[in-house]
């Protein structure tokens, strides 16, 4: 093959997967968490904490392709995406422990104060996210290493999970007790620590990386003809739909266990079990992506793993709310299917920027990036809204007892709402055409353009 990459060191992927473990930190404690913290224990209700993941999701939604943008025409001694790590690391992990505080406040203050970290927190994850996700594109041109790094770093952001999901509440608890009281302390104490890991594993990043991939010298700066070729390239519109669908499903399975395992199941500790055999598994699905990826390609793979996650999604319905056994059955049969398909979005935003460079001629990394992250982010807040508003829709209350309709929308949007959006996933997927074949004709070519520039 004509890659001008040799195969990366380990030590360069696991520097680079830390920095996606030390971002979940907080992007797992969002997804599994932050509904639950803001309506137990923070004291919204559920419709105030739905409008305000709307509103501030899609706003920082918006602020991705400015990001990237800017990243691509960030230049210093370190390149242009990994001095963004180094600048974010600190405020990102100030502004985490902020966002999970409980002020002492009016209910109008503690609304004010929920809008204002909860704006800091987005803004400044944009800033570090976009620049990272950025550099899968630029470390290596060889698409098959680019799913090998996408699955070591997939494996660390899935230990985060498995971290937040499955330890974050025991410890909340374990510092601040049961009563919602006093776990505004034990939300605090957790995050904070986690917070120091997160600006640790940041700086290792930055230190352990490399840009390799970098544009034609004689190419000009545009920002509107980035964002026209964007448009022209199919392979980035058809993503960028299956990335919406992905995250509003994730979205809204992630928010929603919790108080189903609390409500419904009548065991808030099962959570953390539950959690535990099932990212257990995801990071099992995980490990073995890259090798049938290879074998089937990215989009292949990603349809069969969407769809069976789809199959066990809705399954959760069908089984008896009390029937622990058969829910984590199937909940480990979900996430390993689910795990399969972590690594391969983020290669596939680096084959969409290769495409586009293929086609034009132009490369704008950091443009594709976040342009996808901004669908990443639409989904998570039309998820997180979705969420808050079902919630409300059938009646939920917090720290009450639930009314039957109520416990049926939270078991319906934990099993069929949730699974319908994965389903719309996979049918999207259909649409994206770079195959296995095309892939690796991309990267030979390209290769070949850049020694001669070189």
């Amino acid at each position: 093959m004509g890659y001008e990459e040799v195969k990366l060191p380990v030590k360069e992927k696991v520097g680079y997967a830390l920095g996606d473990m030390a971002a979940n930190f907080v992007f797992q404690a969002m997804l599994a968490l932050q509904l639950s913290f803001y309506t137990d224990t923070f004291g919204l209700t559920a419709a105030q904490a739905g409008t305000l993941f709307l509103v501030v999701g899609l706003g920082a939604a918006a602020i991705n392709p400015v990001m990237g943008i800017i990243a691509d025409r960030t230049n210093t001694r370190w390149g242009k995406f990994r001095p963004w790590i180094l600048w974010t690391a600190v405020p990102f992990g100030i502004i985490g422990i902020f966002t999970f505080s409980t002020p002492s406040l009016s209910p109008g203050g503690k609304l004010l104060y929920a809008w204002t970290t909860y704006i800091l927190l987005r803004l400044i994850y944009v800033m570090n996210n976009v620049p990272y996700a950025s550099l899968t594109a630029v470390i290596t041109g060889d698409p098959d290493e680019r799913t090998s790094i996408s699955s070591y770093r997939q494996f660390a952001a899935n230990t985060a999970g498995f971290i937040v999901q499955s330890l974050a509440i025991p410890m909340v608890i374990f510092f601040g007790g049961t009563d919602p009281k006093g776990q505004i302390k034990g939300y605090q104490i957790t995050m904070g620590l986690l917070s120091v890991l997160a600006i640790v594993f940041f700086v290792v990043t930055f230190a352990t990386t490399k840009e390799r991939i970098q544009p034609d010298p004689k190419q000009k700066s545009s920002t509107g003809q980035d964002l026209a070729d964007l448009f022209r390239n199919r392979s980035w519109v058809a993503l960028f739909v299956v990335t919406t669908f992905y995250f509003i499903a994730v979205s809204l399975r992630s928010s929603v266990m919790l108080p189903f395992f609390k409500y419904v199941a009548g065991d808030q500790g099962l959570f953390a079990w539950f959690n535990g055999f099932g990212l257990a598994s995801l990071l099992i699905g995980v490990a073995c992506s890259n090798f049938m990826a290879v074998r089937m390609g990215k989009r292949n793979l990603f349809i069969l793993s969407m769809a069976l996650v789809a199959i066990f999604n809705a399954a959760l319905l069908f089984i008896p709310s009390t029937a622990t056994v058969p829910i984590f059955i199937s909940e480990i049969l979900r996430q390993f299917s689910f795990g399969c398909s972590c690594p391969l979005l983020w290669a596939m935003i680096a084959d969409v920027a290769d495409f586009g460079e293929w086609k034009t001629g132009r490369r704008a990394s950091g443009t594709v990036t976040s342009a996808v992250v901004f669908a990443l982010w639409a989904g998570l807040a039309l998820g997180g809204a979705i969420g808050g508003w079902l919630f409300s829709a059938y009646g939920y209350v917090a720290n009450e007892i639930q009314t039957p309709r109520a416990l049926l929308g939270i078991k319906l949007t934990a099993s069929l709402w949730s699974g319908l959006a994965f389903a719309l996933t996979a049918v999207c997927l259909v649409f994206y055409p770079i195959t296995r074949e095309l892939n690796q004709k991309i990267a030979e070519e390209l290769a070949e353009r850049r020694r001669k520039y070189a």
